[in-house]
């Protein structure tokens, strides 16, 4: 791996990239953390403030920073808990708990509020009037009592109670007191009304905002915009990307079984395998030795999409962290060159760690905002770029539910523009003959077919050209492969939802 240096004083610009588009899940949530165990000594139990405050953080004590730090300052919540989970140091039940109560609070926020607006004095002003922690506290305790199964009413109760008490004063407590115990009272009149119009009823019941319902009924239809609603509210599987440097998927995953791992060849990537009882595979000493890469796998499918050969100049315009970049270099069997470009140094970083660690020569990773990138390079220069875009993230929603709350409807207009700076930029780098791949994490048709009509339009030298589908392992694929676009929602297959145009330069 070859690292070069560009730009380093360029001016800033925004990069319109949410955290979310390529970030791992920091601790990914499983089957197991669905239905945390019965609470532990010290989640509850009473006690003066001053002596629970020696003790160590509990589980609740995690979320709830968490939930705050989201609440208060627009945190990105796989970063943030991260973080304070690495500080809390908690053993790994505890963790999984204070992991599903963020994820799931997060989620079902907008349910949550509906059902808290029916329990706290002057309803929905009520809840405005909260300090941030009180209204997170206050919604990760009726997500556990609501969606929870196994976690007592009362230990749920009692360590709100007691978390109150210590960072307030008796009105919070006695507040958060009647309020889940209101909430207990009258659990059976916590449903959702009948006779909501479809909009309505999906964002209320799987916890969407209206105006992104709204465009996904437009875009796929009621019952898809259901189906995608309802899972991204599933947890996401752990998913690696077997480096074909160092052997077949097949071969990896009869190791991995022969470790005791629950295993299974994926059903959408040639190269992927979904791993169910690993938990942080990135952990795992098959990680560091560069056996495989943690990636989803639909994000997969890119680099099998750009179809990389030994020895070609290949473009990666927004590189970061590298999951693809690394991908396209493993396929070309690490000869010729993958230029890996991101806006950040920081990320810069990230691209020379994956290579470094899979032990590839071929990448050279530089900073530059893609839309300079002519600037750099002559033209017609490579026979592959691939821009994964900025985009909207709609599609890792389950990895990182806070975006369906942070983004606005407006924010994709400007995203919008931003990609089509980019193609702009690029396209005149690709050599006749050559191949672009565009490619989102967001199932947005304004940022996906959209972008690619306007394209095309502007650009007649450029023709969608068929996805080599041949080898994926659902054939199914094939007929929208064959389009030369591919857009999985995420409750196709379970995978994060994306976006892949393949275009040829005449």
């Amino acid at each position: 791996m070859k690292r070069e240096s560009t730009e380093n004083g360029q001016k800033s610009k925004a990069d319109s990239r949410h955290a979310a588009n390529k970030a791992a899940h920091p601790a990914s949530r499983h089957a197991g953390a669905r239905k945390p165990a019965s609470k532990k000594p010290g989640l509850g139990g009473s006690g003066s403030a001053s002596g629970r405050a020696a003790l160590k953080p509990t589980a609740r004590d995690a979320a709830l920073k968490v939930l705050t730090h989201v609440e208060e300052a627009g945190a990105y919540s796989n970063l943030k808990l991260n973080q304070i989970l690495k500080e809390s140091d908690l053993p790994r039940q505890d963790a999984a708990l204070a992991t599903e109560i963020v994820y799931g609070t997060i989620q079902r926020r907008n349910t949550i509020d509906y059902y808290l607006a029916k329990l706290v004095t002057k309803g929905d002003k009520g809840l405005s009037k909260l300090q941030p922690w009180v209204l997170s506290l206050l919604r990760m305790s009726l997500y556990q009592l609501l969606y929870l199964e196994r976690v007592p009413d009362h230990a749920i109760v009692s360590e709100a109670v007691n978390i109150a008490k210590r960072k307030g004063h008796q009105g919070i407590s006695g507040m958060v007191n009647g309020v889940l115990r209101s909430a207990i009272r009258r659990r059976e009149e916590l449903i959702l009304p009948d006779g909501l119009d479809d909009t309505k009823r999906i964002a209320l019941q799987y916890s969407h905002p209206e105006w992104l319902v709204r465009r996904w009924i437009a875009q796929h239809g009621v019952d898809a915009c259901e189906r995608i609603c309802a899972a991204n509210n599933e947890a996401p599987h752990v998913s690696i990307r077997a480096n074909v440097l160092r052997g077949e998927a097949a071969g990896l995953l009869e190791r991995l079984r022969g470790e005791g791992l629950d295993a299974q060849l994926s059903a959408l990537s040639p190269s992927g395998i979904v791993v169910s009882s690993g938990g942080n595979m990135a952990l795992a000493a098959g990680f560091a030795k560069g056996d495989y890469s943690v990636q989803d796998e639909s994000s997969m499918l890119v680099a099998e999409a750009l179809e990389p050969k030994p020895g070609m100049k290949v473009l990666d315009c927004c590189a970061a962290p590298g999951g693809k970049t690394a991908h396209i270099a493993e396929k070309m069997g690490d000869t010729g060159e993958v230029w890996a470009c991101d806006l950040h140094p920081h990320k810069q970083k990230l691209i020379d760690e994956q290579a470094e660690r899979l032990g590839l020569e071929s990448v050279r990773t530089f900073v530059k905002d893609a839309r300079e990138l002519s600037e750099e390079f002559a033209p017609e220069s490579f026979d592959r770029i691939l821009l994964d875009a900025p985009c909207s993230g709609f599609g890792v929603i389950r990895r990182k539910p806070d975006l369906k709350w942070s983004k606005q409807e407006s924010d994709i207009k400007e995203i919008r523009s931003v990609q089509k700076s980019i193609l702009e930029a690029v396209h005149g780098l690709l050599k006749p003959g050559g191949i672009l791949i565009y490619s989102t994490c967001t199932i947005e048709r304004e940022e996906n077919e959209a972008a690619v009509e306007q394209f095309l339009k502007a650009h007649t030298e450029f023709k969608l050209d068929p996805i080599p589908a041949e080898n994926w392992p659902d054939s199914g694929m094939s007929g929208q492969a064959s389009s030369g676009m591919i857009r999985i929602t995420p409750d196709q297959y379970g995978t994060d939802g994306f976006f892949i145009a393949r275009l040829r330069k005449e």
